[in-house]
């Protein structure tokens, strides 16, 4: 068969766009010394983790609050709120509300950001045919940042009034309840908030750096101007905004953990010296050696810790070295039976750090573990745990057990993402899942009478796909009722970081 010009140009072009999509979607090379390779991995696995990647993903997109696109996926939501921000004569439109309730938080909606991205950025390479929709899950939340960030020295950092909001059941559409918008700025600084918008701008930078890099370069501008008004005026929103985000996301950790975090996404996003400089600056100061094992949307000591020692394990920057303790310190605390394990677990096997939405914290451990793994073996390094060696096959087996025991491995035989599994939760503590859609019951349900639907004991209506709910007691206990929002609420930020590990797990599998 005779070839055509073009056919020949094809080829010839052919090279440049396989070129283009291993820079657009980062597919790692497959090569014995690949970071991601888990030696003797089996490849029969007792769950479909490319099932749950997909179901994870799918439920930010029932969390979208604003005008939703044309190719919205959960098709019970509609529009929600699309004068946000008019108050104040701002476009706040978009973003994504945290958890069960109608509130936009930006200080939980930002780390939420900073996780997503940071899953992306390990584990992209391997989502496949869900990369694109776990970049739009981050876009929709830079879109918001965006605006939120738009003034110097200002940053919108909620709207709604939460505890009126607390005092409704009713649907993202009906929302009659003050949107209030809340700021902070100069008089009124949140350095924790800041220094959060400022990592989760840098490391969704990163996400687009190579498929949209004009829109990378806004995001990475941006950090760097939100992380100077971070440092320069410092101070918790916790202080002057106190009657209006305690005690919904209320800042206990203080602030110093986002500074160093903010500084460590900026330094890994910019590679400017000036950011290398500030960490060792201000490490000691802001807590890089403390013992706060707790990783989640107010503690972001140990995220740092792990980002940071990359840079020495893998970049060789030898200044950061204190950081590779550090990060095995948190190890250690995690291996039961270690000279300097700090952790609990239930009976069946969970983690467990508290009783509201412990889940979280089993989600973020487990990526920090399949992550941390991923750069020690790029650096052929262990972990030493008082002489008791672990590998990061050992990180890997550990994750791996936390997140099966999510997917339904652990004594009620229960999967805590909804729709994942034969059996998961069915009264969540979700609003809009639990009343009828706006397809099904057209009409407004006012404030006080979607109480009705939230004492029901009826299964909700609408399935809020890939949801993961709070989870388990200690005791490994779940009663699956509507009113317990410390178990039963989902959370955009217990989601963020199970991302990263279901792409890795589902890869590790054959899955992907």
């Amino acid at each position: 068969m005779a070839f055509s010009h073009s056919s020949l140009k094809l080829q010839f072009l052919f090279p440049f766009f396989a070129v283009c999509l291993l820079l657009c979607h980062g597919f790692p090379a497959q090569h014995k010394n690949n970071p991601f390779h888990s030696p003797n991995h089996h490849r029969f696995a007792s769950h479909n983790y490319r099932d749950a990647l997909t179901k994870s993903i799918l439920f930010f997109e029932g969390q979208r609050s604003g005008k939703l696109p044309s190719n919205q996926r959960m098709t019970w939501r509609r529009d929600s709120v699309l004068s946000d921000g008019s108050a104040m004569h701002v476009d706040l439109v978009g973003g994504y509300y945290d958890a069960g309730d109608n509130v936009k938080f930006g200080f939980p909606m930002a780390f939420t950001t900073t996780m997503l991205s940071w899953s992306v950025i390990e584990f992209g390479g391997l989502m496949k045919d869900e990369l694109q929709n776990a970049r739009n899950a981050v876009r929709w939340a830079t879109d918001y940042l965006l605006k939120a960030t738009a003034h110097p020295d200002t940053i919108y950092v909620q709207v709604g009034d939460a505890n009126k909001d607390h005092a409704c059941w009713e649907r993202p559409e009906d929302m009659d309840t003050p949107r209030s918008v809340f700021k902070i700025d100069k008089n009124t600084p949140g350095s924790e908030v800041a220094a959060e918008t400022a990592a989760a701008l840098a490391a969704a930078s990163l996400v687009f750096k190579r498929c949209d890099p004009s829109y990378s370069e806004l995001l990475v501008t941006r950090a760097i101007r939100v992380f100077q008004f971070a440092d320069k005026y410092r101070g918790a929103y916790s202080n002057g905004l106190k009657s209006v985000v305690c005690p919904f996301y209320c800042d206990f950790s203080g602030y110093q953990d986002e500074l160093l975090w903010g500084a460590a996404w900026l330094q890994k996003a910019t590679k400017n010296p000036i950011y290398l400089n500030y960490i060792q600056v201000n490490g000691q100061t802001l807590g890089a050696a403390e013992s706060d094992n707790t990783f989640g949307w107010d503690n972001k000591h140990v995220g740092a810790r792990i980002l940071l020692s990359r840079e020495f394990l893998v970049q060789k920057v030898q200044s950061l070295h204190d950081y590779k303790g550090h990060a095995d310190n948190f190890i250690c605390s995690l291996i039961p039976g270690a000279p300097f394990s700090s952790s609990q677990y239930t009976p069946g096997g969970l983690l467990f750090k508290m009783s509201d939405s412990n889940m979280q914290y089993v989600t973020s451990t487990s990526f920090l573990l399949v992550t941390y793994a991923k750069y020690l073996t790029s650096s052929r390094t262990i972990v030493n745990c008082g002489g008791s060696v672990v590998t990061p096959k050992k990180l890997r087996a550990m994750a791996k057990k936390q997140v099966d025991y999510l997917l339904g491995d652990n004594p009620l035989g229960m999967s805590y993402m909804v729709g994942y599994g034969p059996r998961y939760p069915q009264r969540i503590h979700h609003r809009a899942s639990s009343l009828p859609s706006k397809s099904a019951h057209a009409a407004k349900i006012p404030c006080s009478s979607g109480f009705n639907y939230m004492n029901s004991q009826s299964p909700n209506p609408n399935i809020l796909m890939g949801a993961v709910v709070g989870g388990p007691d200690q005791h490994d206990h779940f009663p699956d009722e509507r009113s317990d929002y410390e178990q039963s609420e989902p959370a955009t930020y217990v989601n963020a970081p199970l991302v990263g590990a279901l792409a890795y797990l589902a890869h590790s599998f054959g899955q992907l």
